[in-house]
């Protein structure tokens, strides 16, 4: 099976760890005898990463157009890039597989929570502009995906995810019935092989991680209050933003202003005693299904989406976002009662890209 894999970005030699969840599953497919070819649609030139072959458009359009590919992968399609992409190309393929991740079918100033007052500033203009381009996207994309049903296949990565879908696209459900799944983006597979060694010495009781932390849904704002009402616990913030040039930190919560890799996240990971990863709003939350399956007992947000997500975890607790007045320590007493856990496999490869690998032999079959 020949496929082509079409990314807004993928991770190379500098970031790793960008949209890494499209290698992951594209590193599996690989070892299970599939010819991957990604087009990086960001990418100035073309690279090897893990042994898969990433090109740019430009090379697609001079090398690869007359190639034949049994199947084309779009993740995460938006208006820019894959849009323009099919509207020239897609008769060259004789399927099609869109993913939803997120913010590409939705309308996200009604989806997303209201962002900080200082990002509100930021992003005063830009809110008038992307409520006309998210009408303008879902109307595009509601005729399109139409239009190419008979041969493509939608794939969500949650439930909550599916039924955002049909909220904002407005499609028909007879449409798309029988072509589409629900089916979970994989972790990394550090995450499978290891697990969390609680006999390590612990230098926090609780560790947020996040590549960036100025957004809203991230929750910082109610991680400082959580801080400000458990003053005996200390609390470790990853992530980049100027959050802290605005709000106060609290004396108990150290923050890196960084990024890490996933070989840093799990070392991380291991100095805590709890993850305590809020959300507002997530398509799935992967780096957060990553820690749970890592074995880190994690405190997450009392909302339908996690309850979804992490049916079946026993190291998983839920707070409700608007009471910052928790008793953590208590919470993650209970969750280590029930130590040493079983390692959850649902978001294995063998759950989740095996059943994509499935798929896509049955469509060009």
């Amino acid at each position: 099976m020949k496929i082509l894999v079409l990314a807004t970005d993928y991770p190379n030699k500098t970031n790793n760890a960008t949209l890494y969840y499209i290698h992951a599953r594209n590193l599996y497919y690989k070892e299970n005898g599939v010819e991957v070819t990604v087009l990086n649609f960001l990418a100035k030139e073309n690279y090897i990463f893990d042994d898969i072959n990433v090109i740019t458009k430009e090379t697609y359009e001079n090398k690869y157009k007359n190639d034949k590919f049994d199947l084309l992968v779009a993740h995460a399609p938006n208006l820019r890039n894959h849009y323009k992409f099919l509207k020239l190309y897609e008769k060259k393929f004789p399927k099609i597989v869109f993913f939803f991740h997120g913010h590409e079918v939705l309308m996200t100033r009604k989806v997303y929570p209201k962002p900080y007052p200082f990002m509100e500033q930021k992003l005063k203009l830009r809110k008038y502009i992307q409520n006309f381009y998210d009408r303008y996207k879902l109307k595009t994309w509601r005729k399109y995906y139409s239009k190419l049903a008979y041969k493509s296949y939608f794939v969500f990565v949650s439930k909550w995810m599916y039924d955002e879908f049909m909220k904002w696209t407005e499609i028909d459900k007879d449409t798309i019935a029988g072509r589409y799944s629900i089916t979970y983006n994989c972790i990394g597979s550090n995450y499978e092989k290891e697990s969390y060694d609680n006999s390590i010495e612990k230098e926090y009781d609780f560790i947020t991680i996040r590549s960036v932390i100025d957004g809203s849904k991230y929750c910082v704002d109610l991680i400082c209050e959580l801080a400000e009402n458990n003053p005996k616990s200390s609390f470790l913030l990853v992530g980049k933003g100027e959050f802290f040039n605005h709000y106060r930190k609290p004396d108990n919560l150290f923050w890196i202003n960084n990024y890490l890799f996933h070989d840093q996240i799990i070392e991380m990971l291991n100095k805590a005693k709890c993850a305590l990863m809020p959300t507002r709003a997530d398509a799935q939350g992967l780096m957060t299904c990553e820690m749970a399956t890592f074995g880190i007992p994690v405190i997450t947000s009392d909302i339908p989406v996690c309850h979804e997500i992490f049916e079946g975890f026993e190291n998983v607790a839920f707070i409700k976002n608007g009471n910052s007045n928790v008793d953590l320590e208590k919470i993650v007493n209970s969750l280590y009662l029930n130590k040493p856990y079983k390692k959850n496999e649902k978001y294995f490869n063998d759950n989740t890209s095996r059943e994509e690998l499935k798929m896509f032999k049955e469509l060009i079959n």
